[in-house]
């Protein structure tokens, strides 16, 4: 017997096993584009403040991101240790705490994407805008039905 063809997966299995690839081809690619001494972890809180503002709590980050919140807990004491991100007590609940971005984190933010924009003018330059733009409404349903039903 020989062994299963990815071309004869069902197309849903074939999307899904595409995404995976792309999110671990683009992440390697991220972490060798971004300055020095920042994890794509930790560029991806930056992005997130940057993109919604605010203030939040490490335990809502932790589900935002699907990481333990152990693991969000080290990320932002690495972004507070460069002053990137304010961590502060909760006004309401002196237990919790408080997270936000500051004035030199969207500096560094900034500083990354200019520092990936080389590999996204490369990629435009590779394939249509068109076909992006085609792209996204799937993409969006996919994401917010997984994002609904984790």
């Amino acid at each position: 017997m020989s062994p299963p063809s990815p071309a004869r997966d069902r197309p849903d299995v074939r999307v899904l096993t595409e995404i995976g690839i792309i999110a671990q081809l683009s992440a390697t690619a991220l972490e060798r584009l971004l300055p020095a001494g920042l994890s794509a972890a930790q560029f991806g809180v930056l992005n997130h403040f940057a993109r919604r503002g605010g203030e939040e709590t490490p335990a809502h980050l932790a589900d935002a991101f699907q990481v333990t919140r152990g693991a969000m807990t080290n990320t932002l004491a690495r972004l507070e240790a460069q002053g990137l991100v304010a961590v502060r007590p909760d006004a309401g609940d002196g237990r919790r705490k408080q997270v936000s971005i500051t004035a030199k984190g969207l500096d560094v933010r900034e500083a990354a994407l200019k520092a990936t924009k080389p590999r996204l003018d490369a990629i435009r330059a590779a394939i249509p805008a068109t076909e992006f733009e085609a792209a996204l409404p799937f993409l969006s349903r996919l994401r917010a039905w997984l994002d609904d039903n984790r």
